[in-house]
This record gives structure tokens, sequence and C-alpha cells, in this order.
């Protein structure tokens, strides 16, 4: 959900057994936001300043740490407080689903008269009570080169996503590490070197590992990866291509539910294949083994909207758990979003949502029309100094122009750029559209940080104050501002939040956004285009089609959803299914043999 949105949220989640993740690649932030904590908590803060040995990692140590302080002092007053109306220790229980054996225990309770039952029954409730895990999440892409003070290489580990991973394996915390992005096999070997990834007597870790993957050959080849090393995956993230928050990595057209699908046929097989793996490795280390095979998790994220399909995910598919992030931006109890942003997510309509260019990493970026940081963004290019101050320099990759890696948001890029394009041979609107594409960029160290500044009261550093914000396209469906109670009963089909737009299913809507993927990777294509090109297009469409048919057999399985539901959705797939047979792609090049002469 981007740095800033979740960067305290265990702090105001964890203690009612909710599960969250942070982002911890940008050190400053959490070191930023260590600052704040220490001081509400009357603790001591001392300062970890850039240029102290191993800053990056020892700042994500130790804001881990405190979050671990904080959560284990709160959990000890839940635990403590009486079972009365409106004490958080009833809204722990509360917010448990239906058919949650806990949530009947404290039923249960409340349903005893005052006596010896009734607080025996409450020391049992007390004692099951279990805080939210503090997860943190690192982009495997986001692992820059960094350099020391006299401007030379330093080694490999003191990369910023490197430093990220040695902070959270230092910390306290018994929780995972959740990889996105794709395979960084530099990255995922520095996990041998930690001790806490690895079982110890009883085959436990200390420190877990998930990966966040878009299908299951992704998952098997990263999986074994790990395993070859004797490191254990212990849940594979599930996440869609299209419709999610943040950055959307694509796939080749393969779609969400026949990718649970296949997870669901050869989950088995796999984990044995990895267990045997894992085993020999950890054999040949000479250190523990698992005495049987640890549980994999599968679980998945990405679109979904209502208890019906939150229920459908869990029932038919059997994933662990599922995942909502969006819809949280417009819990003010759950997250960091500022007014001003808070005010156009409450209000924002379908089209305000939009996949941009504004990365720049490169990949496709879910953004908001009209972001602060967006019309920051406008106003600089109209004065003619378009790009922004690269203060942070996370996501400096690009050498095109300087021997040392700088930011395409940068206005050193930005500037650069442009000038090459003006000397350039193109001209009029083919030259003006080079350059839109340059200046599109956003600087998304410094975007994605200010709302937990601008919420919190603190000033943002170098007074650089628009947000940017990266929700999924499914945020369209909800408009306004929820309590953490009404999220957490339209997930559990107990309260409807939903808006009066016409929302299809969350396989539809993703099939759609899909579809309009295509129709722009073929709007690209006219004019000169590879064989390679032309190959990929038709896979991509082979793929929808396959995903389609899937789709055919689906809608029966729906139990939970009503006839005219049902209906509606093989009329929706029917539509779509008839536009993509109609969509003309790109023929492959025509190659001929030159003719051979004997002279």
């Amino acid at each position: 959900m981007g740095l800033a949105y979740t960067i305290d949220t265990p702090l105001k989640v964890a203690r009612f057994g909710i599960s969250s993740v942070v982002s911890i690649v940008a050190d400053n932030l959490p070191e930023d936001m260590r600052r704040f904590y220490c001081h509400q908590q009357s603790e001591e803060f001392v300062p970890i300043h850039e240029g102290d040995a191993d800053f990056r990692a020892r700042r994500i140590t130790a804001y881990l740490d405190l979050l671990h302080r904080i959560l284990a002092k709160q959990m000890a007053q839940l635990r403590a407080e009486p079972f009365e109306d409106g004490r958080e220790i009833v809204k722990y229980f509360e917010l448990l689903p239906p058919a949650s054996p806990i949530r009947n225990l404290y039923n249960q309770m409340r349903g005893l008269e005052e006596g010896e039952a009734k607080k025996s029954l409450q020391e049992i409730l007390r004692r099951k009570m279990i805080a939210g895990s503090i997860d943190v999440n690192i982009m495997t892409k986001c692992d820059k080169v960094n350099y020391d003070k006299k401007g030379e290489v330093l080694p490999a580990e003191f990369n910023d996503a490197m430093a990220a991973l040695r902070g959270f394996a230092n910390c306290q915390l018994q929780s995972a590490v959740v990889f996105s992005a794709g395979l960084n096999p530099r990255l995922y070997s520095y996990c041998e070197t930690f001790a806490d990834f690895f079982p110890v007597e009883k085959g436990n870790t200390q420190k877990k590992i998930i990966l966040k993957v878009s299908d299951f050959r992704s998952a098997l080849i990263q999986g074994k990866f790990f395993a070859q090393k004797g490191l254990w995956v212990s849940e594979f993230r599930i996440e869609s291509g299209l419709n999610c928050g943040g950055h959307a990595f694509a796939t080749d057209g393969y779609l969400l539910a026949p990718i649970l699908e296949e997870f669901k046929q050869k989950k088995d097989e796999m984990g044995a294949e990895l267990f045997g793996l894992c085993n020999a490795a950890l054999l040949k280390k000479g250190v523990a083994t698992y005495l049987q095979q640890p549980i994999i998790k599968i679980s998945v994220q990405g679109g979904i909207g209502t208890a019906n399909e939150n229920n459908f995910l869990l029932e038919y598919y059997h994933v662990s758990s599922t995942g909502w992030g969006s819809p949280f931006l417009l819990v003010p109890e759950a997250t960091n979003v500022d007014d001003h942003t808070l005010n156009q997510l409450a209000t924002a309509k379908k089209d305000d949502y939009y996949l941009s260019n504004a990365s720049p990493l490169g990949v496709p970026f879910n953004n908001l029309r009209n972001s602060s940081a967006g019309e920051e963004r406008l106003t600089k290019i109209a004065s003619g100094k378009p790009g922004s101050a690269c203060y942070n320099k996370y996501l400096s990759f690009n050498t095109e122009f300087t021997e040392k890696p700088i930011c395409t948001a940068s206005r050193q890029y930005q500037h650069l750029k442009i000038k090459q394009l003006n000397d350039g041979d193109a001209t009029g609107e083919v030259l003006q559209m080079q350059i839109n594409e340059v200046t599109e960029k956003e600087c998304l160290c410094t975007g994605l940080c200010n709302a937990a500044f601008l919420k919190n009261g603190i000033t943002p550093p170098h007074k650089a104050s628009a947000v940017s914000i990266c929700p999924g396209p499914n945020l369209a469906y909800f408009s306004g501002t929820f309590s953490l109670r009404d999220m957490i009963d339209h997930i559990y089909g107990r309260k409807n939040i939903l808006n009066q737009v016409h929302r299809p299913n969350m396989f539809i809507n993703e099939l759609n956004l899909y579809v309009d993927y295509l129709e722009k990777e073929i709007s690209n294509s006219v004019g000169i285009i590879t064989g390679k090109q032309v190959k990929y297009l038709h896979k991509f469409k082979d793929n929808l089609v396959s995903g389609m048919e899937y789709y055919k057999t689906l809608a029966d399985k729906m139990i939970r959803e009503t006839e005219q539901f049902r209906n509606n959705f093989i009329e929706e797939l029917h539509t779509i299914n008839q536009y993509v047979s109609n969509l003309r792609l790109p023929e492959q090049p025509v190659t001929t043999n030159p003719v051979m002469s004997v002279a």
C-alpha cells in the first residue's frame, strides 16, 4: 500500500489479532516514526544518524523492536481490562469472525450470570488472546547500491534491500518477511546468513519467509531456490496481477482463479518436493532438520470486495487466508492517510483510479488522479522545471547520462533526457509524447512517505508535503470513511458498506482490467513490431480465452450467491468473451530466406 500507509498499522490493529505488513526498505521513515513514538511513549530517543556504521539496518531494527515493545504493553493492558461494553477487550472478541470457536466461547461467557463460572471463562478468554503478526515487506527490486563518505561503492550487504533484511533479521520480532516483485538471488541467498530463518529443536523458526507470487510456476521456482539452501517458504501470497494496489505486475494474461486452481491441485505435490530439497540441504549443512513437513500456507489478495467472495476463496480454493489492502485506506483507525487525500479517496469516482507510468522503476503503478503529488508534478512542468529534488535516492537506478545511478523522477535526469529529446529528430506531437513519458514519473520516495507525517502532525523532511497514493481499482466500490468495526463487519458479512456503483464479481473485474491492458499493448504495437512482441500478444489473448473457459464452469460453484448473481456472471463473461474474440492482433512478421546463387 506504500511506505507511509501501514508504517505503524501494527500499533493500531495488532492488539485486536489483526496482522499487517510494514514496508522497511526506506530507512528514513522508520527512523522518523521511531522518534515520534519514543516521545509518545516517554522513551529516550537516541538517533541513528546517516553515516553511522550500518545505519540503515540499525534504524530498521530499532523501529521494529520499538513496535514489539509497544505491542507487548498494549496486550498486557488489554488482557487486564474488565469485560465491560465499550472496552477494547470486548472489541477484540466482537471483531472475530462469527464461526470462530473463541467467539463462540465469548458469546457463551456473555450469556452467564455473574459468578465464578463467568470469571473462569473470562480468564480462559484472556489466555487465548493473540496479537496480530507484525510482518515486514521488502520489494526485491529496491536494492540500490550505496556509497561511503568517499564516494566508494559499499559491499553488496549495504544495498538497500540487503540492509533492510539484516535490520529485520536482527530484531526481536517473531514474524515474517514478505518478499515482493520477483526473485532476487543475492537477496534471497543472504537469508542463509541469519540463524533465525533456520529450524530449532522443535522444527519452528524465529523468522518466516513469505513470497508474493503471481502464478504457480513462479512460486515453485522461488520455493526451490530457498529450499535448496535449507530455507522454508511458509506462505505463498498470490496477488492479482492488475486488480491490486501499488505496483502492478501483470501476468501474460493468466487470470487469478485459474492460478488458484493450479495451486489447489498441486500444493501437496509442491510441498513434498520442497520438503525433500529443504531437509537434504539442512542435513548437508549439519544443522537441525524438520521432523515433519512444515505447513505451507496459500493466501490470496487483490480485488476482494464482499463477504461472499472472501468465503468462496476460503472454501472453494482452500486458501489459508485472504488479504484486504486498499479498502483499509478509508479506515483512519488502521492506516495513515492525510485529511486531503482521505477526502479525495472518500469521494473518488471509478475513473479517478488508473494504471499509470508514474513509477521510476518502469513498472505500471496504480494511481489516483489529482493527488497532491500529481498536481505538484504538473505545476513543476508548467513552470518549466519538471522533476523532483532527489533527497532519498531509493529508486536511483538509471545510468543513461551519469556514472553513478540517478532516479528517472529526478530533476537532473528529466533535464538531461528532455534536452536529448529536443536535440533529436522527433518533432511536434511525437516529441511532446516522448517528453510526457519522461515527466510522468513521480518522486515516490517522498510522496509515499508524507501521509504519515501529515496525519501525525510531523513536519515532513525538506517541507515537501505532496502525497502520492497507490490504491487498487477495487476502491472505486467503496465511498466515505469507515471505522475498523465497519470494515471488519463488512469482510465477515455482518454489514454491507459498498457504494451504489455496479460491481461485478472480483474475477470479472480482473478480467476487464486484463482486456484493457491487452488493448493498450495492441495500440502500443502499431508500427514496427518484432516477432517476439507478436508472440507475446497472441499468448496473452490465448491465456485470457483459456481463463474465460474455466470461468464458464465456476458460476455454479458460487453457492452462496443468488441465482440472479450467477446468471449475471455468465452474461458478463459472454460479453467479454465476444469482445476479446473480435480483437485484431498484429500478424507474425513475414520473413523470407535470401535466394542463393552460384557464381
